[in-house]
């Protein structure tokens, strides 16, 4: 009885899922313009153990390619990762916008990125928690980023992440309180950072930028996207992309890669079957990028 319980309510689910989609994608069809907001690590790629292998799905940089050709989408990436690391591993170029660390940065093609000026009290607070790390002999699980510093556990034995977990709580704890700074976790690990800047300030500003008839999307997997889909509120979609399902403020769930993939696919239809004029005379921006090798 339970397994078949089971079973009902993931039909339902699922049949939810395709008639959210249905109807989101007929609005998009018709909007004047439309933003596709899109996490990196564990949205468009498998999360990998090293970091700098993780290259996306198969097929993903070719529809996000076809998707910015069509000129009616705006396509933006605000990953946790700095921006030229995403730059590098997406393949496409040139590249769509992209906010890194939690959108500390903003990287437009063909322009310098924009960063925020750290004050005395962040800087200080960083560097002692990465004192505090070396002291514990956790330097080599840490991954500096502007603005943040992150503790990577994502491959070793469950009873050694909680207790790394716990260890860096308690350290950071104290840091992050002085300072004002924000530790929060995130799949596979943990970071601290500035408590001004998360990827919903990273969709705030992209919203104000965007018209309200604008159809707007954002795709994200972990606790660090909730910020974006909190943001989005109902002003567009939110979609939870990961194996497994979790409590989320999503509206719809998809399970990688091919369900991102056929998300993708029917963006790419939408925008070709759009009414309006183009969104690069919208911006006067040039987002023709060359296909995917």
């Amino acid at each position: 009885m339970y397994g078949r319980g089971v079973a009902v309510v993931m039909q339902l689910l699922y049949g939810y899922t395709e008639l959210r989609l249905k109807q989101f994608f007929g609005q998009l069809s018709k909007a004047p313009e439309s933003a596709l907001l899109l996490d990196y690590d564990g949205t468009l790629s498998p999360f990998q153990l090293e970091r700098d292998e993780a290259f996306p799905y198969p097929g993903v940089s070719i529809l996000l390619t076809e998707i910015l050709n069509a000129g009616h989408s705006r396509v933006v990436l605000i990953a946790g990762r700095p921006a030229y690391e995403v730059v590098a591993l997406l393949g496409i170029e040139p590249h769509p916008e992209i906010w890194g660390a939690h959108g500390l940065q903003r990287l437009r093609s063909g322009a310098p990125c924009e960063l925020p000026r750290l004050n005395e009290t962040a800087t200080d607070a960083l560097a002692e928690a990465d004192v505090w790390l070396d002291r514990w002999g956790l330097h080599d699980l840490a991954e500096q980023k502007s603005g943040c510093l992150a503790v990577h556990w994502r491959g070793l034995p469950d009873d050694m992440q909680s207790n790394i977990r716990k260890v860096v709580r308690q350290g950071w704890g104290p840091v992050s309180h002085r300072a004002g700074m924000v530790v929060q976790e995130f799949d596979g690990g943990i970071e601290i950072r500035l408590p001004d800047r998360d990827k919903g300030d990273a969709v705030r500003t992209i919203l104000s930028e965007a018209s309200p008839e604008a159809s707007v999307a954002y795709l994200g997997d972990d606790e660090t996207d909730e910020d974006a889909f909190h943001a989005l509120s109902d002003r567009g979609l939110k979609v939870l992309v990961r194996g497994e399902r979790r409590n989320s403020a999503a509206d719809v769930w998809l399970r990688p890669p091919a369900e991102l993939l056929a998300f993708l696919c029917n963006w790419l239809e939408a925008c070709r079957n759009a009414q309006g004029p183009p969104l690069l005379q919208s911006y006067g921006l040039d987002h023709t990028v060359s296909r995917e090798k």
